[in-house]
């Protein structure tokens, strides 16, 4: 998988289509990913408290990593990734700008 927590994503497709976030998480075996402030559904919490009152939380889902695109550090637009060797290391880079992501 080519997205790295941390990475700036822009979905391409589904109801948050065109939304910036940055990933929280990136589950590799299923090739999911969740995002900050994207794919948000409501889940209900029960009471832990007598007198407490239940709630509903705006929590991130995760959802496949083939809807979102990585957004580059340095040019600012969604772009594909590259990998080359630089010495022994293996890099990240952007195929629109060239530079390292």
């Amino acid at each position: 998988m080519k997205l790295k927590k941390g990475d700036n994503i822009k979905i391409l497709s589904g109801k948050d289509k065109g939304k910036v976030g940055v990933v929280l998480t990136v589950i590799s075996e299923t090739s999911k990913i969740s995002a900050n402030g994207l794919n948000m559904f409501k889940k209900r919490s029960r009471p832990k408290k007598q007198g407490e009152k239940g709630q509903m939380v705006l929590v991130p889902r995760p959802f496949p990593s083939s809807k979102a695109m990585l957004v580059c550090a340095s040019c600012k637009k969604p772009t594909r990734v590259g990998y080359r060797m630089e010495g022994n290391k293996k890099v990240r880079y952007c195929k629109k700008c060239k530079s390292n992501t």
